[in-house]
């Protein structure tokens, strides 16, 4: 009996001490999976912290593929989108020339014909030169080596020297001076050395559609209803000949020729007001980056900057010197705050002369109403007075 209880207690003790090892090894398994996921989350945390991380930052990365994308897709449509520019504006060229210019002769006025084939040629001259050195012209990259600059950084992707205005292109996967963006239209990049011959083209193509859109109004509203006629006279024919044998068929009432030279007019008006309008806008927009001596890139980081001063206090805004004139009428002390300006500005008038290079009064001749090759100023890789900026400016707050 006594056996059977020493058993019996031994049993016993040999399960609880089981049930207890159990325990203590279920405890320290858990306390190790729970330690396995703080060293992680810490390694993450590590991995992945920065103090300028925000909204914006967050954005970019969840957008990268798509950026990826269109960087890559861009890079290889751009020779497709250079042969469309020149197939359309040919189209329109071989219009004007086979369509307008024999019916322009024949009806217009000595002194207008010698206007329109003056201006059109000249135009048509601008266009081609400008558009051909805009993307035959290289933008201006960054030497690789080390040089003697001062005040310049690194650039994250080519860890290279990046001198001021200077960005790296995604697309041609290198920095580019003075860079203002990238244009599939070109299929290169608009930098310091493009830049003019961009601008040129923009405005120039502008001009040229606008003025086949005003001289050619009356052409195209006579040939659109020339198209509405034939429409209508091509349903009664059919209607008549419906009612007729086959060899009974009237002819034709428009020639295939007719036909072709009303739609080419159409086709000319409808395509050059809608480049007029999109070109247009995007002429005016450059336009207005180079009165502030910006470039699109600039814009931004100037805007970012300007709003990180603001909230300092360091620079006024317009409501802040509103009201500090009003202050001041009350005799109340203020704080003297710095304009925001762009250091890379001379002025309106003077920002255009060091864009489009002009020196002296007759370069506006010869270097901006007729082609020309002459470079900027500067190198790209740093930023002195340019000669034809007569007054130096104050230190200005930006980057």
């Amino acid at each position: 009996m006594r056996s059977r209880q020493r058993m019996f207690a031994a049993v016993m003790r040999l399960l609880l001490k089981c049930l207890r090892l159990g325990r203590r090894r279920r405890f320290k398994l858990v306390r190790q999976v729970e330690q396995l996921w703080h060293y992680g989350h810490l390694c993450l945390r590590s991995l992945l912290y920065n103090s300028f991380t925000n909204g914006d930052v967050v954005l970019d990365s969840l957008f990268e593929p798509i950026y990826w994308l269109v960087d890559h897709v861009t890079r290889w449509f751009g020779v497709v989108f250079v042969a469309l520019v020149i197939g359309l504006t040919s189209s329109v060229v071989a219009i004007v020339y086979i369509c307008l210019l024999p019916l322009i002769l024949q009806t217009y006025t000595p002194a207008w014909i010698c206007w329109h084939l003056a201006y059109g040629h000249w135009n048509l001259i601008m266009i081609v030169f400008h558009y051909y050195m805009a993307i035959t012209t290289s933008p201006g990259y960054p030497p690789q080596a080390k040089n003697d600059l001062t005040g310049i950084s690194i650039c994250r992707k080519c860890i290279a020297p990046k001198p001021a205005r200077t960005h790296h292109c995604s697309i041609c996967n290198r920095c580019v001076l003075k860079m203002d963006h990238h244009c599939p239209w070109l299929n290169n990049c608009v930098g310091h050395y493009n830049h003019r011959y961009f601008f040129s083209f923009c405005l120039f193509m502008t001009m040229g559609c606008i003025y086949c859109s005003i001289s050619g109004w009356e052409m195209f509203r006579d040939a659109y209803a020339a198209i509405e006629r034939m429409k209508l006279l091509e349903k009664e024919r059919l209607q008549v000949a419906a009612n007729q044998t086959y060899y009974q068929t009237p002819p034709p009432t428009f020639s295939f020729r007719q036909r072709a030279f009303h739609k080419s007019v159409v086709y000319l008006w409808v395509l050059c007001s809608s480049v007029a309008l999109a070109l247009g806008a995007l002429t005016l927009w450059h336009a207005a980056l180079i009165t502030r001596g910006e470039t699109s890139i600039e814009r931004h980081i100037n805007r970012k900057e300007r709003q990180r001063l603001q909230k300092k206090g360091k620079v006024s805004t317009a409501h802040s010197m509103v009201a500090g004139w009003s202050r001041a009428r009350h005799d109340v002390p203020l704080p003297i705050l710095q304009a925001f300006r762009n250091p890379y500005s001379y002025g309106s008038w003077d920002n255009w002369k060091v864009f489009l290079g002009v020196d002296v009064p007759r370069h506006w001749i010869t270097r901006v109403l007729l082609p020309s090759p002459h470079l900027p100023h500067g190198t790209g890789l740093s930023w002195d007075l340019p000669p034809c900026v007569m007054e130096q400016h104050a230190p200005l707050l930006a980057i």
